[in-house]
Order: structure tokens, then C-alpha cells, then sequence
């Protein structure tokens, strides 16, 4: 349970509902709509707090109650382990057991295990849990001294390259096409891609883009597997769509094959995972590839008041590009609010300690510190907000830090409590305890050296402390929901949260980055930091990265249902320059500022029916992808070189060396004469791919992959006439 709710750790089960009408009632209009559309392709375009989650989980309940969906034939994806298991509670609690709910990776991980021996042969490679020690063993054997940061940001580069099916050797041109920052050389970063790729193979061990990538490999592969998933998967259901990558979307495709019962949802307004190569498109798109689709619009939010959702609209009405196009205009259905605040500071200690002050305000008049949060633009900011915290007497926890059942204290205290729930007979500190409450506060003090009283000060002894107090505090629901509990009882709870990564809630205010509270919320919010180079940061300047930052913003602001706080410093310390200014999202928002001239208004809700009837030669309903397959043997292609070259890298090689060194040489012209370089006219592979092909036409060369529009443009004439044999004025003559 995470501070996203007010329910207990151990809430009272409502009633499973007796019959499908009665899995709708409570709907909106809108809601009951999604719920009761379980034929063809459905789009969910679901603003912040208007119950996307409840919509889709009573769709799935409403099939299976009335009969006509099979449980097992249905599988919701969606993206944290937390989403699958708060899916799978509501989705009993609704009288619908026996449905899939789970991650994209874990539900490819269990189909890649269960083929795997049939497909390839043997038992599946070991999957890493962490890349990040094979990216440093794998740049030590290239000699190349990689620091902590650096270390991160190539591991990311090396994700993004994996879910955007970017081979190593294309890594430079894709980086600069995508506007990317690359934490060093881009040819560096590629070495180090083919090294770490190499390293893998080498320790017969895979890592979790693998995962998505051997499935997807499996599945086109061989079509009698690819039925098999298809027959027992009937009926998908996709949440958080505006974050699914070009990877996972393939994989989407192969489960579905040519059948359209799909159920997608999202908001491209809360797309904000872009580096990542998560993409808004599809889901923006699923319209054009779905033309009979049913697209509903919730609009509705329960989350938050009045005064909170009309800054978040603000926000998004100078908003650009393709996402804002396709906004929600929330309506709020709360009551009216405090309005939202904002102060700003001298310096970044002033405005930690500002809303330090403010918060134990809030503590002392009632509110519960874990439906407090402070939310920030980066990781590095936290530090602050913790000493202040600390020094207010205001307990807190770290959110999007190291797992909660990976963290050295609470294996201990696992390990700790299991033996005493074993052998408690024998345990001394047992004694005199009877209750669970009394016998876990025991275990911990004796093993664990817990205290009642925290800790001074802040730093890693007062985050321990805040994880055992977290499982006594779990042991005192768990005693409180079910009074005749064991330790026993609560091992096996802790158990089973673990292995669903479903940490307690710790007793104090979170501290989290704006990345980490998507999907959260909390009754005040106090958004600190909000301050030009901070938020947009300092290295978004693209007009899309700029927009993603104002998204990113939005998110934040939608995580408050009652309270929000915003505010920002005018220097980084005491006594320094005060040459910040705040961010310029506010600009016409906050008091004292000028209204700029807003967009006009976002989509209101409601449901769009599809196009009935049309002739599917018309109006395809989907780009039908079909597999890529070697010209030379027949094989199905799935490595992005190979199918760049049309055949296997180890097939015969038909190309005409002589075409290939001319087109290299006119490639090195047109890069000179651009000042950029060489693979950004076209890679060595394009190139190949050319002299293999050698195409006589604009159509014939357009099929090239790497051949785009653009370049087709701007290179095509040239490129045929050299494939022709013509001399170019200006060509460099190969001997």
C-alpha cells in the first residue's frame, strides 16, 4: 500500500459484487461505457485522477461476471509491479480471479521460460537483475574509466538504444536524430553498446530489454508458438499507454496478430518517461490504425478540489506541440479548496526549512504525515528537504530510492523474524510478549537495535530506522485487521509482499522526484524547486523536451487532492547571487503575473464512436506489420543490422564493390559540405544494403531501410544516378 490511498494497510474487503449489473453500479457515464465496450478496439483517454484504474478493472470484471470474457483468456499489461498487484486485488475484490495482470516484462519472462526449451533449446539464459557492473566490466576490458554518473548515463543510453531497437553501430546517427544528450562521444557510447553486448554473451546471461527482445524474436519466429499465445490471449487490456515503447508495441502486435479485442488507456499529457523511448504516439495515433475503435474521454477527476485542477488546466492551455493537442480539460467533482500557494525564498536552505515549518503545521493541526509530500525535479535536491525534515522533528522516507526489501535492514529483520517465528518457544525476548505488535518491537530492539524514539539528524542511520518502524507499524495493522494474527502470520505477509515488491508505508512525509510520484497522490503537496534551470532543466532545450518539463510539472501538480504548496529560491545558498528567477510555467499563473494568451479549450469528456461499415481497402485498420525475412535463405530477420541488410550477416553477400566504395566517397563529400558526420548522410549499412540492392528507381530505393523521406529528398537523385554508373560533378574518383 503506498501513500497513494487513505485506506489501512489492511483495509476491510467490500463485498464481491452478486451479479455483472452489479460490478457497474457507482460508474459515471463515461466509465460504464468503457466497462460495457468489450468488442473491437477501445481507446481510454483518461485525465489525472479520473479512474482510469476503476474503469479498466470493472471492464474486465463486467466481461467475466456476465460471461463474455474467460478469465484466462484475458491479459492486462501494465508498467510497475505495484499497478499489476493493486490490478489483481481489485480485480478479486470484483469477483474476476483467474485474470493475468502483470508488467510487460514479467508476462514476456513467463512465456520466454515456458518456450524457450522448445524454441531454442536448453534452459533460458540467466537474466541480471542490474546492468549496471556488466556496463563498467564491459568498459574496464575497453579500457575506458567510466565515473558513478557516467556510469548511470550509459547504462541509460544502452536501455534506450535496446527499446528503440537501435543496434550499436547505429547508435550516433539515432542519438542525433533523437536529440539526445549523450553523456559522452556517441562512437564511444557505441563501442561500449557492442562491448557490453559482447560481455552478455559471453557469461550466457541476458538482461531485461532481452527479455523483450527474445520473445518478440520467439514469437515471429515460429508461428505455431506465436498461435499457441495467441489462442490461450484473447483479450488485452494496455494501461500508462502513452509510455509504451517501440519494443513493446511490436510485442503488443505479435500477441494480438490480426484480432482487434484491445482496451488501451492512457494520457499524453502525462507522458514524461520520453528518455526512456517511451512514446505518446501510439496511443495518439491508435485511431488512424484502429478506425472502427470507440475512443471514451474521462474527464471527471475525483482526485483533486477545484483550485488545484484549474491550475493543472492552466498549465496545460500554453501548452505545444502534438500531446497538447490532444489534452483533457479536467473538471473537477470535489469540493471547493484552499487555493494553491506559492512562495518564494532567498536561498535553497531558507525554502527547505520553509516548508519544513510548514509541514509539521499541517502535522501538529491533523493531517497525517504520509498524505504529505514533497516533490522535487531531481534526486540530488533531496538532501535539503531530509536535514530540514529532521531538524523539524518530521519523519520521512525516500521514495524511488533502493527497494524497500532490498535494503540490508530489512533482510536482517526478515531473516531475524522468521527465526523467531520458528523457534519463538525458545527466545528469551519472547517471554513476556503475547501479542504481535509486542513480539515484533521485541525481535527488532534485540536483533535490529530498533528504538521507539528516532534517531537525530538525518543520513542512513535515520532511513534504517524509518524501515523497521515501517514493519512495526505493519505488524500493527496486520494485529488490528486480524487480532488473532501470528508472527507466523506476519512472515508469510512479508513474504508475499515481497516477492510483489509491495513495500509498507513508512509513517512520514515522502521525498520523492517528480519521475518517482507518477501515479501517487497525496492531500498536500508541496512542489519546491519550481524555478527556471530546474524546472525545465537546464539541458532541455528542444522545443519537445521543453514541453515534456511542463508535463512533468503537470504531473506534479495533479498529485495533490486538497494542498498544494509552490515555491523556488533566488540563489542556491545564503548570501549567493540571486540570479534565479522563477519557472516560466507560472507566467500568468501565480499572483502578480501577466495571463498569457491561453490555447483554446481541451477535450471535454464523452465517447467517440468509430467508423462503422468502411471498406477496410480503404481505410486499412491497422498497419499490419509483416515479418522481415533474409532474401537470401528465407530466415525471419530480427536483428536490426540484419534486417537493414535484408539478409543474414553470415548469408553470401551479392553487394557490388565497386558501387559501395563510389557511394562511400560521395558520402564523404556530402558530409564535408554539411559539416556532419559521414553516418549522418547514411550508415556503412545503408550503404551496403544500396550496393547489394543496387535499386533503379525512387521506389526501389525508398524500400532500403534508413532510406527516409528526407533523404530521399535531399540524396535520392544522386544516389540512383551512381547506382546507374553516372559520374557526378564534384565525385571523388576510387581507384
Amino acid at each position: 500500500m503506498t501513500a497513494a490511498t487513505h485506506s489501512p494497510l489492511f483495509p476491510q474487503v467490500p463485498a464481491v459484487p452478486d451479479s455483472a449489473d452489479a460490478v457497474l453500479e457507482g460508474l459515471d457515464p463515461e466509465q460504464r461505457e468503457v466497462a460495457t465496450t468489450l468488442r473491437g478496439p477501445v481507446c481510454v483517454l483518461a485525465g489525472a485522477g479520473t479512474g482510469k484504474t476503476r474503469a479498466i478493472t470493472h471492464r474486465i470484471a463486467y466481461g467475466v461476471r456476465s460471461g463474455i470474457l474467460q478469465p484466462a483468456s484475458v491479459l492486462a499489461v501494465t508498467f510497475t509491479n505495484r499497478a499489476a498487484g493493486e490490478m489483481r486485488g481489485r480485480l478479486r475484490q470484483l469477483g474476476a480471479q483467474g485474470v493475468q495482470a502483470r508488467t510487460f516484462h514479467s508476462a514476456a519472462l513467463r512465456q520466454l521460460q515456458y518456450f524457450w526449451p522448445k524454441a531454442v533449446g536448453g534452459s533460458l539464459p540467466r537474466l541480471v537483475d542490474r546492468k549496471i557492473q556488466l556496463v563498467a566490466d564491459a568498459a574496464a576490458g575497453l579500457g575506458t574509466r567510466l565515473d558513478r554518473g557516467e556510469l548511470r548515463d550509459v547504462t541509460g543510453e544502452i536501455e534506450w538504444c535496446k527499446v528503440t531497437q537501435t543496434i550499436p553501430a547505429d547508435y550516433p546517427y539515432a542519438a542525433a536524430k533523437a536529440g539526445r544528450e549523450a553523456p559522452r562521444d556517441p562512437t564511444e557510447i557505441a563501442h561500449l553498446y557492442a562491448a557490453y553486448e559482447d560481455l552478455k554473451r559471453d557469461r550466457a546471461v541476458i538482461d531485461f530489454e532481452d527479455v523483450l527482445l527474445l520473445t518478440v524474436a520467439v514469437l515471429q519466429d515460429r508461428q505455431d508458438i506465436a498461435e499457441q499465445v495467441r489462442a490461450q490471449y484473447q483479450h488485452f487490456v494496455v494501461d500508462e499507454y502513452q509510455d509504451v515503447s517501440p519494443l513493446q508495441q511490436r510485442l503488443l502486435d505479435l500477441w494480438l496478430g490480426d484480432r482487434d479485442d484491445l482496451c488501451v488507456v492512457g494520457d499524453a499529457s502525462q507522458t514524461i518517461y520520453s528518455f526512456t523511448g517511451a512514446t505518446p504516439d501510439h496511443l495518439l495515433d491508435f485511431r488512424a490504425r484502429h478506425p472502427g475503435a470507440t475512443v471514451v474521454k474521462l474527464v471527471r477527476d475525483y482526485r483533486s478540489t477545484p483550485q488545484v485542477v484549474r491550475l493543472a488546466n492552466g498549465l496545460l492551455a500554453q501548452a505545444h506541440g502534438r500531446a497538447a493537442d490532444h489534452r483533457l480539460e479536467l473538471v473537477s467533482q470535489r469540493p471547493s479548496g484552499p487555493e494553491p500557494g506559492y512562495t518564494e525564498y532567498t536561498d535553497e536552505p531558507a525554502e527547505a526549512e520553509g516548508a519544513a515549518r510548514r509541514i509539521r503545521e499541517l502535522i501538529d493541526a491533523g493531517v497525517p504525515a504520509a498524505e504529505i509530500a514533497v516533490l522535487f525535479r531531481t534526486n540530488s535536491q533531496s538532501e535539503t528537504y531530509e536535514q530540514a525534515l529532521a531538524d523539524a522533528g518530521v519523519p520521512y522516507q525516500l521514495r524511488g530510492a533502493e527497494r524497500f526489501f532490498d535494503r540490508p535492514e530489512v533482510r536482517k529483520a526478515g531473516l531475524a523474524l522468521r527465526g523467531a517465528a520458528r523457534f519463538g518457544g525458545n527466545d528469551s525476548r519472547l517471554d513476556d510478549v503475547v501479542d504481535l505488535p509486542s513480539q515484533v518491537r521485541a525481535v527488532l530492539s534485540g536483533e535490529g537495535g530498533w528504538t521507539i524514539q528516532p534517531p537525530a539528524g538525518s543520513g542512513a542511520v535515520r532511513e534504517r530506522w524509518e524501515s523497521l518502524t515501517a514493519l512495526v507499524n505493519l505488524a500493527q495493522d496486520l494485529a488490528a485487521a486480524r487480532p488473532g494474527a501470528t508472527l507466523a502470520d506476519f512472515v508469510a505477509e512479508l513474504d508475499e509482499r515481497a516477492a510483489a515488491q509491495h513495500a509498507p508505508t513508512v509513517q512520514g512525509v515522502t521525498l520523492a522526484s517528480l519521475h518517482a510520484a507518477k501515479g501517487l497522490e497525496w492531500d498536500a503537496v508541496f512542489l519546491v524547486g519550481v524555478a527556471e534551470g530546474m524546472l525545465p532543466i537546464t539541458y532541455a532545450r528542444t522545443d519537445e523536451q521543453i514541453e515534456e518539463e511542463r508535463r512533468l510539472l503537470y504531473v506534479g501538480v495533479t498529485r495533490a487532492r486538497e494542498r498544494l504548496h509552490v515555491s523556488w529560491s533566488l540563489s542556491r545558498s545564503p548570501g549567493g547571487r540571486h540570479n534565479r528567477r522563477p519557472s516560466r510555467f507560472l507566467d500568468g499563473l501565480r499572483p502578480g503575473t501577466t495571463p498569457t494568451v491561453g490555447r483554446s479549450a481541451g477535450s471535454v469528456g464523452g465517447v467517440e464512436r468509430g467508423i462503422r461499415g468502411v471498406d477496410a481497402t480503404a481505410v486499412p485498420r491497422r498497419a499490419q506489420r509483416t515479418p522481415a525475412r533474409c532474401r537470401v535463405c528465407g530466415r525471419t530477420l530480427t536483428d536490426a543490422g540484419e534486417m537493414k541488410l535484408m539478409r543474414c550477416e553470415d548469408c553470401p553477400s551479392d553487394m557490388d564493390e565497386g558501387l559501395y566504395e563510389r557511394l562511400r566517397a560521395w558520402r564523404a563529400v556530402q558530409a564535408a559540405n554539411s559539416g556532419q558526420p559521414d553516418f549522418c548522410v547514411f550508415t556503412d549499412r545503408t550503404l551496403m544494403a544500396i550496393a547489394e540492392n543496387r535499386p533503379d528507381s525512387p521506389a526501389e530505393l525508398s524500400r532500403i531501410p534508413g532510406v527516409l523521406s528526407r533523404k530521399l529528398r535531399s540524396y535520392g537523385a544522386e544516389v540512383l544516378a551512381i547506382c546507374a554508373g553516372q559520374e557526378l560533378d564534384g565525385e571523388i574518383a576510387v581507384d
